[in-house]
């Protein structure tokens, strides 16, 4: 191995997550939460409850929990986030994220220091990183 090989190089969760979070109180409904993911672009906002991070809603989610369990579309974001939250911070190493990501099957990893989201990492974050180096 080179060592001057970046891809063998320590890469940090920092260096390539992604800055621009969206993030809402549990109470938010979830037709509410579904329009600022539209609106946003993003396929991921993690929910708040008194400020901290306690879980997140993906696409996925609207799929699975208000189509498949026909959850009527006021229903709080509570009700259908996964919970608890798993994410990272900022400082980790990029293959420790990976591995979280693979074994807990999560495809968008927020990233939280001190109790506040400061990013989201995702699995296409991952493989455009691999892929540019």
């Amino acid at each position: 191995m080179n060592s001057s090989d970046p891809i063998q190089q320590k890469t940090l969760v920092e260096q390539i997550m992604n800055n621009s979070v969206v993030s809402v109180d549990s109470s938010v409904t979830a037709t509410n939460v579904a329009k600022m993911m539209e609106d946003t672009g993003v396929g991921a906002v993690v929910v708040l409850e008194n400020n901290l991070p306690i879980g997140i809603v993906t696409d996925r989610d609207f799929a699975i929990k208000i189509t498949a369990h026909c959850y009527p579309v006021d229903t709080p974001v509570r009700r259908i986030m996964s919970s608890p939250l798993i994410s990272i911070d900022s400082g980790s190493d990029l293959w420790i994220a990976s591995d979280l990501m693979s074994t807990r099957n999560v495809k968008k990893l927020p990233v939280i220091d001190d109790d506040k989201v400061v990013g989201m990492l995702t699995s296409s974050d991952l493989v455009r990183h691999i892929a540019d180096h």
